[in-house]
């Protein structure tokens, strides 16, 4: 493991061990956010800890075109059974999916160093959110970051308050990306949810050329 220092400056992602802890250290700069986003590496650690960077093998990716959308989530989307709309509340998008409780984990991973830093890379046009509004009241949502250069978005995290809310979000937000050329969705590691709305692992090496 790499210990970093003030330069903004990352080892090679396949230095990584073998669960994807890369180093630990540094910053959450915007300069070296953004470098640690373009070299398929991303911060992830939990209040009290340094900070660890990942770049796990294989990687959890989701291929617009092999999105699957369920007859269910179809019928909801026809009805236009919730509203969605991009960057109109990105601050409450974030406080929610790091205190909404989560059977899988104790605590966040969002700590109060990563909200002001994603809240800095929101306002310089990086980090986008999703929001699902229903009667007005926001009941799901998503966020990440938009390489819009790269034609890649890197997912960061979704909560839901209603059932499928956040997979309303997501569908929305692909159908959004394919008409900007995306080339695929970083989802950074497994989840079966992920896994059920189409996205899957891949090498890292095939991922990390998707960003050259």
């Amino acid at each position: 493991m790499y210990i970093l220092t003030d330069v903004i400056k990352f080892p090679p992602a396949s230095y990584a061990d073998y669960d994807g802890l890369l180093a630990l250290g540094g910053d959450l700069s915007i300069q070296r956010l953004l470098l640690a986003y373009t070299s398929g590496i991303f911060p992830w650690y939990n209040e009290g800890q340094p900070i660890l960077w990942y770049s796990p093998d294989p990687r959890m990716v989701l291929f617009p075109s092999e999105l699957k959308v369920s007859k269910s989530m179809k019928q909801l989307i026809r009805k236009n059974k919730f509203e969605v709309t991009f960057n109109k509340d990105f601050k409450n998008v974030l406080m929610n999916c790091a205190t909404i409780k989560r059977t899988e984990q104790d605590g966040t991973w969002i700590t109060r160093d990563m909200q002001s830093a994603y809240l800095e890379l929101n306002k310089l046009g990086y980090a986008i959110s999703v929001e699902v509004w229903e009667n007005d009241e926001l009941v799901g949502g998503l966020y990440g970051i938009w390489l819009e250069g790269k034609k890649v978005f890197c997912g960061e995290s979704m909560f839901s308050k209603v059932s499928n809310a956040s997979k309303y979000g997501f569908i929305t937000l692909v159908n959004w990306l394919q008409k900007k050329d995306v080339k695929l969705i970083d989802c950074q590691v497994y989840t079966d949810h992920l896994a059920s709305l189409g996205a899957r692992e891949i090498d890292r090496s095939r991922f990390l050329s998707y960003l050259e």
